[in-house]
């Protein structure tokens, strides 16, 4: 009888192949499920999010005097084509996050062995964290889309020449550029200039690349942030909005106490739009794992842009905790570090010995499924059924009869259903009530002289269920 082979078997030759699959099909379904049903709604942030995109008039230069640029001319892209409805709202997000994830999984493949990929790929994608930011239809998703494009794309460039290096040079200076529209982006860049400085494989790459080259993709990133640059000679706060340096002096203590809550509230969960914590516990500690083997290897290229990256992005959180959502990425990449660290290790032991090495990752694997299985259930319980986080988010959209002809709201809500009337087309806005019916939102809800209620939309919440009011004539 011959030997048996275990590297034959057609499970094992592609068990990558397959283990990139599910996490895919995964992916997808995490999408659809946050974008329809978990929360089911839309935030306050949302809303101010499509009214700023609503504000865009491309003859009018002073309106692109906006942080986030791309992002809300995609949203507003979007509300055009398919009116504004809660799915069209939170679209543009979803394509990115999207995107976000294939190229999250492309970097780890890049960085780590394909296990290591497919593992850490499994729990960050069914993270709280990132499940949120993938359906929240605010620019947050531009934390992760433009660092995981830039981490990326650097990284292409620093391999083997190949005839696409120039479309990757050109890639990477336009990505640049239009990420300079969002806040801290340029701590990435930062992070790698000083990397290239400071690296002496790094430098010698540099020196590598065609100077004219260099030149013409550098031109277009400059070109891009035109509209930038004026933005801010006009609007000096807009600069300190996008280094996140706060307006008025943080009460440091709150801001720790916050930080605290985001990163090691593991005692106590919770959150209002955003859970908390970051990561769940187990995440946390491989984490620290990657942390060590980050020092152990500082001197390497990958553990110099990681490090300077996060001493970058440090001060900046302590000053403005809201920013949090920037150091996912990092995060992940450490993830993957420990994870890579601890399956190393234990190969090391036996490093001919198949029984062992598989009794090694049984554990693992055990590990993340846990992981994986108890985010999705945190982030669906949370965003459906925690009080203190699903009243955050209302699906007032989808309540609306489609024979409204006229809606009264309050001051507070005009400019947000105003932007609704102007891409539904089906009914217009008002603070006073016009015709002989007339629908009122939750706030606006009053006795109006002449006019009685007729009937009263509730949604599924069991607190302030009562969403729209509709008036009759007497």
């Amino acid at each position: 009888m011959g030997k048996y082979n275990i590297s034959e078997l057609f499970l094992y030759r592609w068990r990558y192949w397959f283990g990139f699959g599910i996490v895919a099909v995964g992916l997808i379904a995490i999408l659809v499920f946050a974008g329809l049903y978990a929360p089911g709604g839309i935030s306050a942030a949302e809303m101010q999010s499509v009214i700023t995109s609503s504000s865009i008039n491309y003859t009018d230069f002073n309106s692109f005097a906006i942080t986030n640029l791309p992002y809300h001319a995609l949203q507003q892209l979007s509300i055009a084509i398919f009116g504004v409805s809660i799915l069209s709202i939170k679209l543009p997000s979803i394509i990115l996050a999207f995107l976000s994830a294939i190229g999250m999984i492309l970097l780890l493949g890049k960085w780590f062995k394909p296990r290591i990929a497919v593992l850490a790929s499994l729990i960050a994608i069914t993270t709280g964290q990132f499940i949120f930011i993938a359906q929240n239809g605010t620019p947050s998703i531009l934390y992760l889309f433009w660092s995981m494009l830039l981490i990326l794309l650097a990284s292409i460039i620093s391999r083997k020449p190949t005839r696409f290096r120039m479309f990757f040079k050109i890639a990477f200076c336009i990505v640049a550029g239009l990420s300079l529209y969002t806040p801290l982006s340029i701590y990435v860049l930062i992070a790698l200039v000083s990397a290239i400085i400071l690296h002496p494989h790094l430098r010698f790459l540099i020196r590598q690349l065609s100077k004219p080259k260099v030149i013409i993709a550098l031109v277009v990133a400059l070109l891009l942030i035109v509209p930038l640059g004026f933005s801010i000679a006009k609007n000096t706060s807009l600069g300190l909005i996008l280094l996140g340096i706060p307006s008025q002096w943080p009460d440091f203590g709150a801001n720790f106490a916050a930080l605290g809550a985001e990163y090691l509230g593991f005692v106590k969960p919770g959150g209002t739009t955003i859970m908390t914590p970051f990561f769940e516990l187990g995440s946390m500690l491989i984490i620290a794992i990657g942390v060590y083997y980050m020092i152990r290897t500082r001197e390497t290229a990958k553990s110099y842009v990681i490090g300077l990256w996060i001493l970058c992005l440090i001060p900046v959180i302590v000053l403005n905790p809201n920013f949090t959502s920037i150091t996912y990425l990092p995060l992940v990449i450490l993830l993957a570090s420990g994870l890579n660290t601890l399956l190393g290790y234990w190969y090391g032991l036996f490093p001919r010995n198949p029984y062992a090495r598989i009794a090694g990752l049984i554990p693992v694997i055990i590990l993340v499924a846990v992981l994986v299985t108890s985010g999705i259930d945190r982030y669906a319980d949370g965003y459906r059924y925690d009080p203190q986080i699903a009243p955050n988010f209302s699906n007032d959209l989808s309540l609306i009869p489609k024979d409204t002809k006229t809606i009264v709201v309050t001051n507070n809500e005009i400019d947000f259903y105003q932007v609704a009337a102007k891409y539904n087309k089906a009914y217009s806005v008002s603070t006073t009530p016009t015709g002989d019916s007339f629908l009122a939102t939750r706030d606006a809800k009053q006795s109006y002289s002449g006019y009685r209620i007729e009937r009263i939309i509730t949604s599924q919440k069991s607190n302030q269920s009562d969403r729209f009011y509709l008036y009759t004539k007497r």
